[in-house]
């Protein structure tokens, strides 16, 4: 099946967001000291806020493409994707272009392909749905992040317990 990445008018991508879930692929890149990537968002949902880089689904696309998608276009990473950390669901009540958003998020563990684990802040080069990233240990994602953020972290640090 022929992927279908073309450009959805902002009319008929609002009817759809208004009406339908949306999945979303999400990635956790980790580096080899455990610190994970968080990049801060200049857009709705979560203006404002660290999270997790992700993009939506485009039809046809398989999922580990997506999530390399993700990071070649909004941290200009190559990324080796890992296993799934979890499927997950994410309601917003204020959305770009809509009203609210209800989408589901496959989320993957990643790594840099070419840091040798090593992956630093001067690295990524962010698109412009993001304006700064940071590398955070996930025990240290406290209430002060947004309720998803921590939860992807809480998850993670079982993950690598177990």
């Amino acid at each position: 099946m022929r992927v279908h990445d073309e450009f959805v008018p902002e009319e008929t991508f609002r009817e759809f967001i208004e009406r339908m879930p949306q999945v979303c692929v999400e990635v956790v890149v980790e580096r080899s000291d455990g610190a994970v990537l968080l990049a801060r968002r200049t857009n709705e949902p979560v203006k404002g806020e660290w999270f997790w880089p992700g993009s939506r689904l485009y039809k046809g696309e398989h999922l580990e493409n997506a999530a390399q998608r993700v990071g070649r276009e909004e941290l200009g990473l190559d990324l080796t994707i890992g296993d799934q950390l979890g499927v997950y669901e994410h309601r917003w009540e204020t959305s770009a272009p809509g009203p609210s958003r209800h989408t589901v998020n496959i989320v993957f563990r990643a790594r840099a392909a070419d840091a040798d684990g090593d992956l630093s802040v001067e690295d990524v080069t962010l698109d412009d749905q993001h304006d700064d990233v940071r590398f955070v240990q996930p025990v240290d994602i406290d209430e002060a992040y947004h309720e998803y953020v921590q939860r992807y972290a809480r998850d993670l640090q079982a993950a690598r317990d177990a």
